[in-house]
């Protein structure tokens, strides 16, 4: 009978990595969504919130494609275009959609209430920031510059055109990781509002960490959120937090504020000897 010892990683979180819309920046994540809106709406087809959420988190030219092989869109573009989708379609949409989303995040680049504050609680323990997106290299020039701007400059920042295959392949945080010479994936933690973000961490042995109300699943201003009633808010939270949950985070939060804290009790666990 042989005993096969199991190594286990008990030192400090090393390292988090980051959405960007929905997470960081952008309360609501409206960017994309607007994005994908007016490209749409250009070919002559209206789409629907709920429709272009639903593939939110993926790369963006496959998020298009995805949008593309919804029957309603589909059947629509038949009726505007006269003939079904082709790669050459999707390839057309992407470049035009480059423009728009760059427009869309000049106007959504907003750091979330609360960020400024982690990334100096977050730096003070030593814990090294990166972030990933879905977004193009192309989509984030201005995008860093504004965060910038605001207190929010990560070290490391992966985006899907850096990678082979984005969400939810582990590539993107798999590379972050690397980057910042982290030496143990348990060490590191993956924040995202969207399930394929989560999937990603998941994949690559990471901490996850979904974010509910600020992101994807609420979909919201924060204004807009604001102004909901309390039983209204606590209905749309519930939902989010159990979308996010049943896509296997281990941690779900309200919005990046809440981050602190749960890297205390991310530390604790692996001092116990957990792992993800």
């Amino acid at each position: 009978m042989s005993y096969r010892y199991q190594r286990r990683y008990t030192g400090p979180v090393q390292a988090v990595i980051m959405d960007w819309a929905g997470t960081t920046v952008d309360y609501g994540s409206l960017a994309p969504v607007r994005a994908f809106q007016r490209l749409f709406e250009g070919e002559g087809i209206a789409v629907t919130l709920a429709e272009c959420r639903a593939p939110m988190g993926s790369e963006k030219r496959e998020h298009i494609r995805r949008m593309l092989d919804m029957t309603r869109i589909r059947d629509g573009w038949i009726r505007s275009q006269g003939a079904a989708p082709t790669e050459a379609d999707i390839d057309r949409l992407y470049q035009a959609f480059i423009g728009i989303q760059i427009e869309c995040i000049r106007d959504c680049a907003e750091l979330i209430p609360g960020m400024a504050e982690v990334v100096d609680s977050l730096s003070g323990k030593g814990i090294r920031l990166a972030a990933n997106t879905g977004y193009s290299e192309d989509m984030m020039a201005e995008l860093r510059e504004r965060a910038s701007e605001q207190g929010y400059q990560p070290e490391v920042v992966i985006t899907a055109s850096d990678v082979s295959h984005g969400r939810p392949w582990p590539e993107m945080s798999l590379k972050a990781a690397i980057a910042l010479e982290v030496n143990a994936v348990q060490a590191c933690v993956k924040v995202d509002d969207t399930g394929p973000g989560i999937a990603e961490g998941l994949n690559a042995g990471m901490w996850t960490v979904a974010v509910a109300v600020s992101g994807n699943e609420v979909g919201l201003s924060l204004t807009d959120w604001q102004a909901l009633d309390p039983a209204e808010q606590a209905r749309r939270r519930r939902l989010a937090h159990d979308r996010l949950t049943a896509a296997g985070a281990h941690y779900v939060i309200d919005t990046i504020a809440e981050l602190p804290r749960v890297i205390e009790d991310i530390e604790a666990r692996l001092a116990g000897g957990e792992y993800p």
